[in-house]
């Protein structure tokens, strides 16, 4: 496995919108691989295939509820709204506040090409429903407010 270099915000790539996987291969397993290496190297709760450089439709998350890997994922149905902070790897050194849903339903295949749904709330809903923003070039910064330097 390896460690990616995450793409920063500046690059045309972060807007983007990214492309459909036709169908699970050897290439995709090996970015699902990468990708939550870079992930947990970078100390990061997710992370998007355009975050590396790659514009398909993969993400991975990790809230603390164990390893969330998903390609061509859709949010299928969502309820209430949060407000809370939100950093992202692709915008170092940069926080601001982003209404999400409160409670999300996610789909998407996981490595074998089986459907998966998700049901999430909490760090888990807010980071699915970020990840999934950044394969259509949208990055927290769009949705924030009191945007902050750290």
């Amino acid at each position: 496995m390896a460690v990616y270099k995450i793409i920063e915000v500046g690059n045309k790539i972060l807007r983007d919108h990214a492309k459909k996987v036709p169908k699970i291969t050897p290439n995709i397993l090996k970015l699902l691989d990468n990708m939550a290496e870079t992930m947990y190297d970078a100390k990061g709760v997710g992370l998007a295939a355009p975050q590396v450089g790659v514009l398909k439709r993969v993400i991975t998350v990790d809230a603390g509820d164990g390893l969330i890997e998903l390609v061509n994922p859709i949010i299928l149905k969502s309820e209430g709204h949060e407000t809370d902070n939100e950093g992202c790897l692709s915008v170092p050194g940069t926080t601001g506040d982003v209404i999400r849903a409160a409670k999300v339903e996610v789909s998407g295949w996981d490595r074998t090409g089986a459907e998966r749904v998700i049901n999430a709330s909490g760090l888990q809903a807010r980071a699915l429903q970020h990840e999934i923003d950044h394969l259509d070039g949208v990055l927290f910064i769009d949705r924030a407010i009191n945007i902050k330097k750290i």
